[in-house]
């Protein structure tokens, strides 16, 4: 604090000394008994105001002191709660900091998967358009198409991932009849690879979400056609113990390298088999894997390779998926 502001919260000292040296002066000058003299009044007022000054410098010392006091105690006390604030801060900040990592991290993996997806695009378009020029095979002309839906699907699936929650109804549906539908639709290529199909599903009621289980069920079943050879069988039965229901897709193609089966759920990875035999764009196991655990459902695999790959469906009897829908839905 300054001096001169200290002054203006002393205003009522100074006027009171003004006041008391003004009286006093005033008595000396009328009383007739006295010889006044501006000599002794100057000197008297020079005087005055030299003692003014010495009591408004000890004052002045005095507040400052105080104020540093308080100041310690003050800081001291606050000391604590600043820690706090700013450890909060701090926390806050790691938190907006991983948001946006988040948020940068899904934006990247979509930009990767839309380039990966029109370049898988191309493929099936250029081939119709050579089509176009030549005698058309119905066979190859049916493959492309349904590449081209596939991979539309894909896309069209991996972008309502996020908005899951807005848009899933949750039912009792036939699982049977499920897989029956999505055999269906896959018939061309089971006659075309000449493969053998080993049916032993028994009817089997699981509460889940029609429309994302047919996905689910044909990205599993697409990935056995695709590296199942020619004559070759994929056998598909149901099973239930106490804790779950289950659905096992199993083929005898080639397989897959043990080193592959911890990211075969992985975005966008292809692993030994999609980039040595088919083109992959990584997609179709990472999402059957999310929205099954969206839904409360979850999926695992073995394999050896040249001799089997086996996808198991498992429902848990103990998880409701509406529930696990809401919970989801609270996520940030």
């Amino acid at each position: 604090m300054r001096f001169i502001q200290f002054l203006k919260y002393e205003k009522p000292y100074i006027v009171l000394f003004v006041f008391i040296f003004c009286m006093v002066s005033a008595v000396f000058y009328t009383d007739p008994n006295m010889t006044w003299s501006w000599n002794t009044f100057l000197y008297a007022g020079a005087l005055t105001l030299f003692v003014l000054i010495i009591f408004f410098l000890y004052r002045y010392q005095q507040s400052l002191r105080a104020i540093r006091a308080r100041g310690d105690e003050d800081h001291e006390n606050l000391s604590l709660e600043a820690a706090s604030l700013q450890h909060l801060f701090e926390e806050k900040e790691r938190e907006h900091i991983r948001s946006l990592n988040q948020i940068h991290e899904k934006q990247n993996e979509y930009y990767d998967f839309i380039v990966s997806w029109f370049h898988e695009i191309k493929t099936p378009i250029s081939v119709l358009r050579l089509m176009q020029q030549t005698e058309i095979d119905a066979k190859i002309f049916h493959d492309e198409v349904s590449r081209i839906e596939h991979y539309v699907d894909q896309a069209l699936y991996y972008a309502k991932l996020d908005n899951f929650n807005q848009d899933y109804d949750i039912n009792n549906c036939d699982l049977d009849q499920l897989v029956k539908e999505v055999i269906k639709t896959h018939s061309k290529t089971f006659i075309s690879k000449k493969i053998r199909l080993r049916l032993q599903i028994e009817p089997t009621t699981i509460q889940s979400d029609p429309k994302w289980l047919q996905f689910i069920l044909n990205q599993l079943i697409s990935n056995c056609l695709k590296y199942t050879q020619e004559e070759g069988e994929i056998k598909i039965e149901t099973g239930s113990d106490l804790k779950e229901k289950q659905l096992i897709i199993r083929d005898n193609g080639i397989g897959m390298e043990k080193t592959d089966l911890p990211r075969i759920f992985n975005r966008g990875f292809t692993g030994s088999n999609g980039r040595t035999y088919t083109k992959s764009t990584g997609m179709g196991l990472y999402l059957a894997q999310q929205l099954s655990n969206k839904l409360g459902h979850y999926i695992t695999c073995t394999s050896e390779t040249g001799l089997y790959t086996e996808f198991v469906m498992h429902f848990p009897k103990n998880v409701d998926p509406y529930f696990n829908m809401q919970k989801n839905a609270m996520r940030p």
